[in-house]
Protein backbone atom coordinates (compact mmCIF):
# COMPACT_ATOMS: atom_id res chain seq x y z
CA UNK A 1 0.00 0.00 0.00
CA UNK A 2 2.81 2.36 0.97
CA UNK A 3 4.66 1.80 -2.33
CA UNK A 4 1.43 2.36 -4.26
CA UNK A 5 0.90 5.77 -2.62
CA UNK A 6 4.56 6.62 -3.23
CA UNK A 7 4.19 5.76 -6.92
CA UNK A 8 1.03 7.91 -7.21
CA UNK A 9 2.74 10.81 -5.47
CA UNK A 10 5.70 10.57 -7.88
CA UNK A 11 3.38 10.66 -10.91
CA UNK A 12 1.46 13.65 -9.54
CA UNK A 13 4.72 15.47 -8.78
CA UNK A 14 6.04 14.85 -12.32
CA UNK A 15 2.74 15.95 -13.84
CA UNK A 16 2.75 19.23 -11.91
CA UNK A 17 6.35 19.92 -12.89
CA UNK A 18 5.52 19.36 -16.58
CA UNK A 19 2.68 21.90 -16.28
CA UNK A 20 4.89 24.46 -14.51
CA UNK A 21 7.76 24.04 -17.00
CA UNK A 22 5.35 24.32 -19.95
CA UNK A 23 3.92 27.52 -18.52
CA UNK A 24 7.37 29.00 -17.99
CA UNK A 25 8.40 28.11 -21.55
CA UNK A 26 5.18 29.65 -22.85
CA UNK A 27 5.76 32.93 -21.02
CA UNK A 28 9.45 33.01 -21.94
CA UNK A 29 8.46 32.72 -25.60
CA UNK A 30 6.46 35.88 -25.01
CA UNK A 31 9.62 37.31 -23.40
CA UNK A 32 7.50 38.27 -20.38
CA UNK A 33 7.72 36.14 -17.26
CA UNK A 34 4.98 36.35 -14.64
CA UNK A 35 6.14 35.04 -11.28
CA UNK A 36 4.26 34.77 -8.00
CA UNK A 37 4.91 37.57 -5.53
CA UNK A 38 6.31 36.89 -2.07
CA UNK A 39 5.36 40.11 -0.31
CA UNK A 40 5.67 38.83 3.24
CA UNK A 41 9.27 37.67 2.75
CA UNK A 42 10.18 40.90 0.98
CA UNK A 43 8.72 43.16 3.61
CA UNK A 44 10.42 41.26 6.44
CA UNK A 45 13.88 41.13 4.85
CA UNK A 46 14.12 44.52 3.19
CA UNK A 47 11.97 47.19 4.71
CA UNK A 48 11.83 47.09 8.47
CA UNK A 49 14.74 48.68 10.25
CA UNK A 50 15.19 47.91 13.91
CA UNK A 51 11.77 46.36 14.54
CA UNK A 52 9.92 43.45 13.01
CA UNK A 53 6.75 44.15 11.03
CA UNK A 54 3.49 43.80 12.89
CA UNK A 55 0.72 41.50 11.73
CA UNK A 56 -1.34 44.51 10.62
CA UNK A 57 1.57 45.90 8.56
CA UNK A 58 2.14 42.57 6.83
CA UNK A 59 -1.59 42.14 6.20
CA UNK A 60 -1.86 45.56 4.51
CA UNK A 61 1.30 45.00 2.48
CA UNK A 62 0.12 41.62 1.26
CA UNK A 63 -3.34 42.96 0.42
CA UNK A 64 -1.85 45.66 -1.81
CA UNK A 65 0.80 43.38 -3.33
CA UNK A 66 -1.90 40.94 -4.40
CA UNK A 67 -3.39 43.47 -6.86
CA UNK A 68 -0.08 44.44 -8.48
CA UNK A 69 1.36 42.26 -11.27
CA UNK A 70 4.81 40.77 -10.81
CA UNK A 71 6.33 40.78 -14.29
CA UNK A 72 9.85 40.52 -15.66
CA UNK A 73 9.99 42.01 -19.14
CA UNK A 74 12.89 41.70 -21.61
CA UNK A 75 11.30 43.10 -24.77
CA UNK A 76 9.69 46.54 -25.01
CA UNK A 77 7.50 45.40 -27.93
CA UNK A 78 5.75 42.89 -25.68
CA UNK A 79 4.57 45.58 -23.26
CA UNK A 80 1.16 47.25 -23.38
CA UNK A 81 0.79 49.93 -26.03
CA UNK A 82 -1.74 52.71 -25.56
CA UNK A 83 -1.62 53.51 -29.29
CA UNK A 84 -2.32 49.92 -30.34
CA UNK A 85 -5.07 49.37 -27.75
CA UNK A 86 -8.70 50.10 -28.54
CA UNK A 87 -11.81 51.25 -26.68
CA UNK A 88 -15.48 51.07 -27.63
CA UNK A 89 -18.90 51.58 -26.07
CA UNK A 90 -19.98 48.42 -24.31
CA UNK A 91 -23.62 49.34 -23.74
CA UNK A 92 -24.44 51.25 -26.91
CA UNK A 93 -27.97 52.67 -26.93
CA UNK A 94 -30.09 55.11 -28.90
CA UNK A 95 -30.33 57.61 -26.07
CA UNK A 96 -28.17 58.39 -23.06
CA UNK A 97 -29.78 59.92 -20.00
CA UNK A 98 -28.47 61.88 -17.02
CA UNK A 99 -27.96 59.52 -14.08
CA UNK A 100 -27.27 56.43 -16.18
CA UNK A 101 -24.00 54.50 -16.26
CA UNK A 102 -21.88 54.50 -19.40
CA UNK A 103 -19.62 51.47 -19.82
CA UNK A 104 -16.56 51.65 -22.06
CA UNK A 105 -14.63 48.46 -22.86
CA UNK A 106 -10.88 48.59 -23.43
CA UNK A 107 -8.93 45.86 -25.19
CA UNK A 108 -5.20 46.08 -24.57
CA UNK A 109 -2.57 45.13 -27.16
CA UNK A 110 1.21 45.15 -27.14
CA UNK A 111 3.38 47.15 -29.54
CA UNK A 112 3.33 44.25 -32.04
CA UNK A 113 -0.47 44.22 -32.11
CA UNK A 114 -0.90 41.08 -29.99
CA UNK A 115 -3.79 40.96 -27.52
CA UNK A 116 -2.60 41.20 -23.92
CA UNK A 117 -3.41 38.16 -21.79
CA UNK A 118 -2.97 39.69 -18.34
CA UNK A 119 -4.00 42.91 -16.62
CA UNK A 120 -2.42 45.35 -14.19
CA UNK A 121 -2.27 48.42 -16.46
CA UNK A 122 -2.64 51.77 -14.68
CA UNK A 123 -5.39 53.67 -16.52
CA UNK A 124 -6.71 57.15 -15.84
CA UNK A 125 -10.23 57.69 -17.15
CA UNK A 126 -12.53 60.70 -17.17
CA UNK A 127 -15.51 62.21 -18.96
CA UNK A 128 -15.63 65.92 -19.66
CA UNK A 129 -17.45 68.75 -21.42
CA UNK A 130 -15.08 71.66 -21.96
CA UNK A 131 -17.85 74.16 -22.79
CA UNK A 132 -19.51 73.40 -19.44
CA UNK A 133 -16.28 73.25 -17.41
CA UNK A 134 -17.45 69.78 -16.42
CA UNK A 135 -15.60 66.58 -15.61
CA UNK A 136 -15.75 63.33 -13.63
CA UNK A 137 -13.55 60.29 -13.14
CA UNK A 138 -14.37 56.74 -14.18
CA UNK A 139 -14.09 53.51 -12.23
CA UNK A 140 -11.85 50.91 -13.91
CA UNK A 141 -12.56 47.18 -13.63
CA UNK A 142 -9.65 44.89 -14.54
CA UNK A 143 -10.59 41.41 -15.81
CA UNK A 144 -6.90 40.38 -15.62
CA UNK A 145 -6.89 39.20 -19.24
CA UNK A 146 -6.16 42.42 -21.13
CA UNK A 147 -9.81 43.53 -21.06
CA UNK A 148 -11.08 46.39 -18.92
CA UNK A 149 -14.44 48.01 -18.28
CA UNK A 150 -14.62 51.66 -17.31
CA UNK A 151 -17.81 52.86 -15.60
CA UNK A 152 -18.87 56.50 -15.88
CA UNK A 153 -21.88 58.07 -14.19
CA UNK A 154 -23.48 60.56 -16.59
CA UNK A 155 -23.87 63.47 -14.19
CA UNK A 156 -24.80 66.28 -16.59
CA UNK A 157 -26.66 67.03 -19.81
CA UNK A 158 -24.90 67.86 -23.06
CA UNK A 159 -22.13 66.61 -25.32
CA UNK A 160 -19.80 64.42 -23.29
CA UNK A 161 -16.31 63.33 -24.30
CA UNK A 162 -14.32 60.42 -22.89
CA UNK A 163 -10.60 60.49 -22.06
CA UNK A 164 -8.76 57.21 -21.55
CA UNK A 165 -5.04 57.38 -20.84
CA UNK A 166 -2.65 54.48 -20.30
CA UNK A 167 -0.65 56.16 -17.57
CA UNK A 168 1.63 53.13 -17.12
CA UNK A 169 1.56 49.71 -18.78
CA UNK A 170 1.39 46.76 -16.40
CA UNK A 171 5.08 46.07 -16.97
CA UNK A 172 5.97 49.59 -15.75
CA UNK A 173 3.60 49.17 -12.79
CA UNK A 174 5.43 46.01 -11.79
CA UNK A 175 8.82 47.67 -12.21
CA UNK A 176 7.83 50.76 -10.19
CA UNK A 177 6.45 48.63 -7.36
CA UNK A 178 9.57 46.47 -7.24
CA UNK A 179 11.88 49.49 -7.42
CA UNK A 180 10.02 51.40 -4.73
CA UNK A 181 10.29 48.56 -2.26
CA UNK A 182 13.98 47.84 -2.78
CA UNK A 183 15.24 50.48 -0.38
CA UNK A 184 15.99 54.10 0.43
CA UNK A 185 18.60 54.85 -2.20
CA UNK A 186 16.73 57.60 -4.09
CA UNK A 187 16.95 60.36 -1.49
CA UNK A 188 19.37 61.37 1.24
CA UNK A 189 19.17 64.04 3.92
CA UNK A 190 21.75 66.38 5.41
CA UNK A 191 21.26 67.42 9.02
CA UNK A 192 22.80 70.53 10.57
CA UNK A 193 23.81 70.30 14.21
CA UNK A 194 24.29 73.55 16.12
CA UNK A 195 26.32 74.08 19.31
CA UNK A 196 26.46 77.76 20.11
CA UNK A 197 28.28 79.37 17.20
CA UNK A 198 29.53 76.06 15.82
CA UNK A 199 27.78 74.04 13.13
CA UNK A 200 28.42 70.67 11.55
CA UNK A 201 26.58 68.76 8.84
CA UNK A 202 26.12 64.98 8.64
CA UNK A 203 24.07 62.54 6.59
CA UNK A 204 20.64 61.51 7.90
CA UNK A 205 17.91 59.13 6.81
CA UNK A 206 15.86 56.05 7.60
CA UNK A 207 18.84 53.77 6.98
CA UNK A 208 22.53 54.62 7.32
CA UNK A 209 24.31 51.52 6.13
CA UNK A 210 27.83 50.90 7.39
CA UNK A 211 27.81 53.76 9.91
CA UNK A 212 28.34 52.66 13.50
CA UNK A 213 28.13 55.89 15.49
CA UNK A 214 24.62 57.23 14.87
CA UNK A 215 21.99 59.33 16.57
CA UNK A 216 18.69 57.49 16.64
CA UNK A 217 15.58 59.65 16.99
CA UNK A 218 13.07 57.07 18.09
CA UNK A 219 9.43 57.35 19.02
CA UNK A 220 9.20 54.12 20.95
CA UNK A 221 5.44 54.09 21.24
CA UNK A 222 4.97 53.99 17.47
CA UNK A 223 8.15 52.08 16.43
CA UNK A 224 9.23 55.10 14.38
CA UNK A 225 12.96 55.80 13.96
CA UNK A 226 15.12 58.29 12.08
CA UNK A 227 18.92 58.37 12.07
CA UNK A 228 21.76 60.82 11.64
CA UNK A 229 25.49 60.22 11.62
CA UNK A 230 26.61 61.42 15.04
CA UNK A 231 29.01 64.38 14.81
CA UNK A 232 31.97 64.49 17.14
CA UNK A 233 31.57 66.74 20.19
CA UNK A 234 27.91 67.45 19.40
CA UNK A 235 24.92 66.17 21.31
CA UNK A 236 22.31 64.30 19.25
CA UNK A 237 19.64 66.73 20.43
CA UNK A 238 21.49 69.67 18.91
CA UNK A 239 20.17 68.86 15.42
CA UNK A 240 18.32 71.93 14.13
CA UNK A 241 17.96 71.78 10.35
CA UNK A 242 17.33 69.17 7.65
CA UNK A 243 17.47 69.30 3.87
CA UNK A 244 16.90 66.57 1.29
CA UNK A 245 18.74 65.80 -1.92
CA UNK A 246 18.06 63.43 -4.80
CA UNK A 247 20.71 60.78 -5.23
CA UNK A 248 21.92 60.01 -8.75
CA UNK A 249 20.64 56.48 -8.48
CA UNK A 250 17.90 54.24 -9.82
CA UNK A 251 16.52 50.81 -8.98
CA UNK A 252 15.24 50.46 -12.57
CA UNK A 253 17.15 48.76 -15.36
CA UNK A 254 17.55 50.37 -18.79
CA UNK A 255 14.44 48.74 -20.29
CA UNK A 256 12.31 49.68 -17.30
CA UNK A 257 13.55 53.26 -17.58
CA UNK A 258 12.33 53.28 -21.19
CA UNK A 259 8.86 52.23 -20.01
CA UNK A 260 8.60 55.33 -17.80
CA UNK A 261 9.97 57.89 -20.26
CA UNK A 262 7.62 60.83 -20.78
CA UNK A 263 6.54 59.65 -24.24
CA UNK A 264 5.37 56.37 -22.71
CA UNK A 265 3.36 57.94 -19.88
CA UNK A 266 -0.33 58.92 -20.15
CA UNK A 267 -0.65 57.67 -23.75
CA UNK A 268 -4.16 58.17 -25.11
CA UNK A 269 -6.05 54.98 -25.92
CA UNK A 270 -7.80 55.10 -29.30
CA UNK A 271 -11.63 55.01 -29.27
CA UNK A 272 -14.07 54.07 -32.03
CA UNK A 273 -16.39 56.88 -30.95
CA UNK A 274 -15.86 60.62 -30.51
CA UNK A 275 -18.54 61.63 -27.99
CA UNK A 276 -22.03 60.90 -26.75
CA UNK A 277 -24.97 63.26 -26.28
CA UNK A 278 -26.65 63.06 -22.88
CA UNK A 279 -30.23 64.18 -22.29
CA UNK A 280 -32.41 64.81 -19.27
CA UNK A 281 -34.95 62.01 -19.55
CA UNK A 282 -38.24 61.44 -17.80
CA UNK A 283 -37.52 59.18 -14.87
CA UNK A 284 -38.70 58.81 -11.27
CA UNK A 285 -37.27 61.65 -9.17
CA UNK A 286 -34.43 60.60 -6.89
CA UNK A 287 -34.39 61.55 -3.22
CA UNK A 288 -32.73 64.94 -2.63
CA UNK A 289 -29.21 64.79 -1.30
CA UNK A 290 -28.64 65.80 2.31
CA UNK A 291 -25.80 68.05 3.42
CA UNK A 292 -22.35 66.49 3.70
CA UNK A 293 -21.79 65.12 7.19
CA UNK A 294 -18.92 63.41 8.94
CA UNK A 295 -19.26 59.63 8.84
CA UNK A 296 -20.79 59.45 5.36
CA UNK A 297 -19.37 56.85 2.98
CA UNK A 298 -17.57 58.41 0.03
CA UNK A 299 -18.15 56.40 -3.18
CA UNK A 300 -15.99 56.36 -6.29
CA UNK A 301 -16.33 58.56 -8.16
CA UNK A 302 -17.09 60.79 -5.20
CA UNK A 303 -18.47 63.61 -7.34
CA UNK A 304 -18.18 65.72 -10.47
CA UNK A 305 -17.31 69.21 -11.65
CA UNK A 306 -19.91 71.36 -13.39
CA UNK A 307 -19.31 75.03 -14.23
CA UNK A 308 -16.07 74.75 -12.26
CA UNK A 309 -17.97 73.84 -9.09
CA UNK A 310 -17.43 70.55 -7.27
CA UNK A 311 -20.62 68.54 -6.67
CA UNK A 312 -20.31 65.48 -4.40
CA UNK A 313 -22.25 62.46 -5.65
CA UNK A 314 -23.46 61.51 -2.17
CA UNK A 315 -24.22 64.82 -0.41
CA UNK A 316 -24.71 68.55 -0.88
CA UNK A 317 -22.21 71.33 -0.16
CA UNK A 318 -23.46 74.38 1.71
CA UNK A 319 -23.21 77.87 0.28
CA UNK A 320 -20.02 79.61 1.39
CA UNK A 321 -19.90 82.28 -1.28
CA UNK A 322 -19.48 85.11 1.24
CA UNK A 323 -16.90 85.77 3.95
CA UNK A 324 -19.67 86.08 6.53
CA UNK A 325 -20.88 82.53 5.81
CA UNK A 326 -17.33 81.21 6.23
CA UNK A 327 -16.83 83.19 9.45
CA UNK A 328 -20.09 81.87 10.89
CA UNK A 329 -18.88 78.33 10.29
CA UNK A 330 -15.39 78.83 11.75
CA UNK A 331 -16.39 80.93 14.78
CA UNK A 332 -15.29 79.43 18.13
CA UNK A 333 -13.26 76.74 16.40
CA UNK A 334 -9.64 75.65 16.67
CA UNK A 335 -8.56 74.11 13.37
CA UNK A 336 -5.42 71.95 13.43
CA UNK A 337 -4.11 71.08 9.97
CA UNK A 338 -1.35 68.46 9.79
CA UNK A 339 0.19 67.46 6.48
CA UNK A 340 2.15 68.71 3.52
CA UNK A 341 2.12 71.76 1.24
CA UNK A 342 -1.16 70.70 -0.42
CA UNK A 343 -2.81 71.36 2.96
CA UNK A 344 -0.72 74.48 3.48
CA UNK A 345 -2.67 75.76 0.46
CA UNK A 346 -5.82 75.48 2.60
CA UNK A 347 -4.20 77.65 5.27
CA UNK A 348 -3.04 80.23 2.73
CA UNK A 349 -6.44 80.36 1.00
CA UNK A 350 -8.34 80.75 4.28
CA UNK A 351 -6.06 83.50 5.58
CA UNK A 352 -6.08 85.19 2.17
CA UNK A 353 -9.89 85.15 2.05
CA UNK A 354 -10.78 85.93 5.66
CA UNK A 355 -9.06 89.23 6.41
CA UNK A 356 -9.80 88.98 10.11
CA UNK A 357 -7.44 86.01 10.39
CA UNK A 358 -4.10 87.55 11.35
CA UNK A 359 -1.00 85.47 10.76
CA UNK A 360 1.64 85.21 13.46
CA UNK A 361 5.24 85.98 12.57
CA UNK A 362 6.91 82.94 14.09
CA UNK A 363 10.39 84.07 12.97
CA UNK A 364 11.28 80.67 11.55
CA UNK A 365 14.03 80.26 8.98
CA UNK A 366 13.88 78.10 5.89
CA UNK A 367 10.93 76.33 4.33
CA UNK A 368 7.61 76.93 6.05
CA UNK A 369 7.03 74.15 8.56
CA UNK A 370 4.63 75.80 11.03
CA UNK A 371 1.97 78.47 10.42
CA UNK A 372 -0.50 80.05 12.81
CA UNK A 373 -3.29 82.60 12.46
CA UNK A 374 -6.11 83.79 14.69
CA UNK A 375 -9.15 86.03 14.78
CA UNK A 376 -9.60 87.15 18.38
CA UNK A 377 -12.97 88.78 17.79
CA UNK A 378 -14.51 85.59 16.40
CA UNK A 379 -12.35 83.29 18.55
CA UNK A 380 -10.82 81.36 15.62
CA UNK A 381 -7.45 79.60 15.70
CA UNK A 382 -5.90 78.23 12.51
CA UNK A 383 -2.80 76.06 12.83
CA UNK A 384 -0.82 74.23 10.12
CA UNK A 385 2.22 72.05 10.73
CA UNK A 386 4.13 69.84 8.33
CA UNK A 387 4.16 66.12 9.00
CA UNK A 388 7.40 64.62 10.22
CA UNK A 389 9.97 62.51 8.33
CA UNK A 390 10.05 62.14 5.41
CA UNK A 391 9.78 65.71 4.20
CA UNK A 392 11.43 66.08 0.80
CA UNK A 393 12.29 69.65 -0.14
CA UNK A 394 14.99 71.52 -2.02
CA UNK A 395 15.16 74.11 0.81
CA UNK A 396 16.21 73.54 4.39
CA UNK A 397 13.65 73.40 7.19
CA UNK A 398 13.81 73.45 10.96
CA UNK A 399 13.29 70.27 12.97
CA UNK A 400 13.74 71.75 16.46
CA UNK A 401 10.06 71.18 17.25
CA UNK A 402 9.49 68.28 14.86
CA UNK A 403 6.86 65.75 15.90
CA UNK A 404 5.26 62.72 14.33
CA UNK A 405 1.64 63.34 13.39
CA UNK A 406 0.40 60.71 15.83
CA UNK A 407 2.16 62.51 18.68
CA UNK A 408 0.65 65.85 17.67
CA UNK A 409 -2.81 64.25 17.68
CA UNK A 410 -2.22 62.66 21.09
CA UNK A 411 -1.49 66.13 22.49
CA UNK A 412 -4.85 67.51 21.32
CA UNK A 413 -7.52 67.79 23.99
CA UNK A 414 -10.29 67.52 21.40
CA UNK A 415 -13.90 68.47 21.86
CA UNK A 416 -16.79 70.20 20.04
CA UNK A 417 -14.65 73.25 19.18
CA UNK A 418 -11.73 71.22 17.81
CA UNK A 419 -11.26 70.37 14.13
CA UNK A 420 -8.44 68.13 12.91
CA UNK A 421 -7.44 67.90 9.23
CA UNK A 422 -4.80 65.38 8.17
CA UNK A 423 -3.13 64.39 4.92
CA UNK A 424 -0.22 62.12 3.99
CA UNK A 425 0.98 61.45 0.49
CA UNK A 426 3.42 63.23 -1.79
CA UNK A 427 6.56 63.02 0.37
CA UNK A 428 6.11 59.30 1.02
CA UNK A 429 6.10 58.35 -2.67
CA UNK A 430 9.91 58.24 -2.77
CA UNK A 431 10.25 55.59 -0.06
CA UNK A 432 9.29 51.93 0.46
CA UNK A 433 5.57 51.51 1.00
CA UNK A 434 6.08 49.98 4.43
CA UNK A 435 7.04 53.43 5.73
CA UNK A 436 3.68 54.79 4.61
CA UNK A 437 1.82 51.77 5.98
CA UNK A 438 3.40 52.15 9.42
CA UNK A 439 2.73 55.89 9.48
CA UNK A 440 -0.91 55.52 8.43
CA UNK A 441 -1.46 52.84 11.07
CA UNK A 442 0.05 55.05 13.75
CA UNK A 443 -2.03 58.06 12.72
CA UNK A 444 -5.14 55.88 12.52
CA UNK A 445 -4.58 54.67 16.08
CA UNK A 446 -3.98 58.24 17.29
CA UNK A 447 -7.25 59.41 15.68
CA UNK A 448 -8.97 56.42 17.25
CA UNK A 449 -7.67 57.47 20.69
CA UNK A 450 -8.76 61.07 20.06
CA UNK A 451 -12.29 60.03 19.15
CA UNK A 452 -12.51 57.79 22.23
CA UNK A 453 -11.57 60.58 24.66
CA UNK A 454 -13.33 63.34 22.71
CA UNK A 455 -15.91 61.81 20.34
CA UNK A 456 -17.31 65.21 19.34
CA UNK A 457 -14.01 66.23 17.72
CA UNK A 458 -14.40 66.70 13.96
CA UNK A 459 -11.79 64.86 11.87
CA UNK A 460 -11.27 65.36 8.13
CA UNK A 461 -8.93 63.25 5.97
CA UNK A 462 -7.75 64.81 2.71
CA UNK A 463 -6.88 62.22 0.07
CA UNK A 464 -3.69 62.87 -1.91
CA UNK A 465 -4.10 64.50 -5.32
CA UNK A 466 -2.43 63.84 -8.68
CA UNK A 467 0.63 65.77 -9.81
CA UNK A 468 2.68 66.68 -12.89
CA UNK A 469 2.93 63.97 -15.54
CA UNK A 470 6.59 64.77 -16.21
CA UNK A 471 7.63 64.43 -12.55
CA UNK A 472 10.32 61.76 -12.07
CA UNK A 473 8.12 58.63 -12.26
CA UNK A 474 10.37 56.34 -10.23
CA UNK A 475 10.14 58.77 -7.33
CA UNK A 476 6.84 60.57 -7.81
CA UNK A 477 4.54 58.66 -10.18
CA UNK A 478 0.81 58.98 -9.56
CA UNK A 479 0.78 55.19 -9.40
CA UNK A 480 2.53 55.51 -6.02
CA UNK A 481 -0.07 58.04 -4.91
CA UNK A 482 -2.92 55.83 -6.09
CA UNK A 483 -1.67 52.88 -4.03
CA UNK A 484 -1.22 55.09 -0.96
CA UNK A 485 -4.77 56.40 -1.36
CA UNK A 486 -6.13 52.85 -1.43
CA UNK A 487 -4.39 52.17 1.88
CA UNK A 488 -5.52 55.44 3.46
CA UNK A 489 -9.15 55.04 2.42
CA UNK A 490 -9.32 51.43 3.53
CA UNK A 491 -7.72 52.20 6.89
CA UNK A 492 -9.99 55.10 7.85
CA UNK A 493 -13.21 53.66 6.42
CA UNK A 494 -14.39 52.37 9.81
CA UNK A 495 -13.77 55.59 11.77
CA UNK A 496 -16.18 58.48 12.26
CA UNK A 497 -14.29 60.83 9.94
CA UNK A 498 -14.97 62.65 6.67
CA UNK A 499 -12.93 62.51 3.48
CA UNK A 500 -12.16 65.16 0.91
CA UNK A 501 -11.19 63.17 -2.20
CA UNK A 502 -8.60 65.45 -3.78
CA UNK A 503 -7.58 62.62 -6.16
CA UNK A 504 -11.04 62.53 -7.69
CA UNK A 505 -11.18 66.31 -7.86
CA UNK A 506 -7.75 66.77 -9.45
CA UNK A 507 -8.65 64.37 -12.29
CA UNK A 508 -12.13 65.84 -12.80
CA UNK A 509 -10.67 69.35 -13.05
CA UNK A 510 -8.25 69.77 -15.98
CA UNK A 511 -5.11 70.07 -13.84
CA UNK A 512 -1.81 68.21 -13.61
CA UNK A 513 -0.01 70.10 -10.85
CA UNK A 514 0.78 68.96 -7.33
CA UNK A 515 -0.34 72.40 -6.13
CA UNK A 516 -3.85 72.68 -7.49
CA UNK A 517 -5.27 75.97 -8.81
CA UNK A 518 -6.96 78.36 -6.39
CA UNK A 519 -10.51 77.57 -7.55
CA UNK A 520 -9.96 73.85 -6.90
CA UNK A 521 -8.59 74.53 -3.41
CA UNK A 522 -11.61 76.71 -2.65
CA UNK A 523 -13.94 73.88 -3.62
CA UNK A 524 -12.03 71.55 -1.29
CA UNK A 525 -12.39 74.09 1.51
CA UNK A 526 -16.14 74.51 0.89
CA UNK A 527 -16.58 70.75 1.29
CA UNK A 528 -14.46 70.83 4.44
CA UNK A 529 -16.55 73.67 5.90
CA UNK A 530 -19.77 71.80 5.13
CA UNK A 531 -18.49 68.79 7.07
CA UNK A 532 -17.64 70.78 10.19
CA UNK A 533 -20.74 72.99 10.21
Amino acid sequence: MKSLWSHKFTLIFLFLNIIIISAIIHYRNLMVVIVPAKPTETVQKTFFKGTAPTEDEIRIFNKISAIIPTITVTNFDKTTSGKKSRAFLYNTRQKYCVGETLIVQIEMFDHLGNKKTYGGDFIKAKIFSTNLNAGATGKVEDFNNGTYHVYFTLFWEGRVYVSLALHHPSEAVSALWRARNQGYGLVYFIGTFINGTQQVKTECGFQLNGIKDVCEYRYEKENESYFCTKPKNFDCQSIAILQSFNRDFSFLNSLEKTLVKRENIAVNIQKDFEYIDVSTCARPPSAPLGECKIGMDSPFPSGFVLKNIWNPAFCKIKNFSTQEQMYTCLQDKMVYILGDSTLRQWFNTLTGTLKGLKRFNLHRAGLESLLMASDQEKNILLYWKKHSHPFVASHFYTVKDDNYMSREIDQLAGGPHYVLVISMGQHFRLFPIYLFIRRVLNVYKAVQRLLVRSPDTKVIVKIDNTREIDADPERLSDFHGYIQNLILKDMFSNLHVAMVDAWDMSIAYPTNNVHLPEHVIRNQIFMFLTYIC
